[in-house]
């Protein structure tokens, strides 16, 4: 891919699509394609495919998904499945029709079974029963993964899927329906220290174990493998390293500067046990992260309190 080619962004507004055109912007690649979904409902398979005719980009990124947490996904599972398959089946078939060369699908590591061995290697994906509390999302993800193989198999189209960890930073979604865990900590935590309350009830019983990786390692795994990688099997895109959620709510309590009492409720999901992505593959490929997850934090904690907390 050169900087020259013409690349088509799906899903530029949200976080992993935003990063990721930030950084092609500061790589100096000249021919940037994004549309707002004002402008492309990426679920209207006509307007998808009209747009891919009009504008036949040589690569794309299919970072648009509809994404949420644990609440928003036990809420909403029909839209979790059937949002995310009609996105997936238009962007993926039109890119097909017109020429694409190059797609890279944006997967999500919920794929994997939810008592998966730990840390997750690729070959584990279809071995076992999925996490409960986001089937929807995960089986649509799966059918992502089977298409973009599918037209590989088929017609030889050159469409390749990468499997991230959880994900955060600047510009996240804080919404407390939505959200992720990340977000939706510092948000519980500002607001507790703006209110002046003594403790913070958190879903689940704090032991569950995640990896997260900045929203900017993430744009640069997929600007690498979108030029390195074109192999029909997943990879895993993460840092390999994890932290219990308890010890989350510790580091964000540090960094919105919360010193009072956190209350565990068992009643509610701790979602899988744990989620570790094995990433030797990508890492022997030649790629690994660089953001520090402390610095992290204080950078998504930043961005939230210049851009959102004024607004709740």
């Amino acid at each position: 891919m050169k900087t020259t080619s013409k690349i088509y962004i799906a899903g530029h507004t949200g976080l992993v699509g935003g990063s990721l055109l930030r950084l092609l912007r500061a790589k100096k690649y000249t021919h940037i394609t994004t549309r707002t979904h004002a402008e492309l409902d990426l679920t209207d398979a006509a307007a998808v495919g009209s747009f891919f005719e009009k504008e036949r980009p040589h690569y794309v990124f299919l970072c648009a998904a509809r994404v949420g947490g644990i609440m928003d996904n036990s809420r909403r599972p029909v839209e979790f499945l059937t949002d995310n398959l009609q996105i997936q089946n238009n962007v993926i078939g039109a890119a097909y029709e017109a020429g694409v060369k190059k797609l890279l699908f944006t997967g999500s590591s919920c794929i994997y079974p939810r008592l998966a061995r730990q840390p997750i290697k690729e070959e584990y994906f279809m071995s076992g029963p999925l996490e409960p509390t986001n089937h929807a999302y995960a089986i649509a993800k799966i059918a992502g993964i089977a298409l973009c193989q599918s037209y590989r198999a088929e017609y030889g189209a050159n469409f390749i899927s990468a499997m991230p960890t959880n994900i955060y930073g600047p510009g996240d979604h804080f919404d407390p329906e939505r959200s992720h865990v990340i977000p939706a900590m510092i948000r519980k935590f500002d607001e507790a220290v703006r209110h002046g309350q003594a403790k913070i009830t958190l879903w689940g019983s704090g032991s569950a174990r995640r990896e997260f990786l900045h929203c900017d390692d993430l744009a640069g795994a997929l600007l690498f493998l979108m030029q390195n990688y074109d192999k029909p099997e997943i990879i895993n895109v993460g840092t390999g390293r994890d932290v219990s959620i308890r010890e989350l709510a510790k580091k964000i309590a540090a960094v919105t500067g919360f010193s009072g009492k956190l209350v565990w409720d068992t009643s509610k999901p701790d979602g899988m046990p744990r989620k570790l992505l094995n990433v030797n593959k990508l890492q022997a490929a030649g790629w690994k992260d660089s953001v520090d997850f402390d610095e992290g934090l204080k950078e998504t904690y930043a961005w939230y309190k210049k851009n959102v907390a004024h607004q709740v």
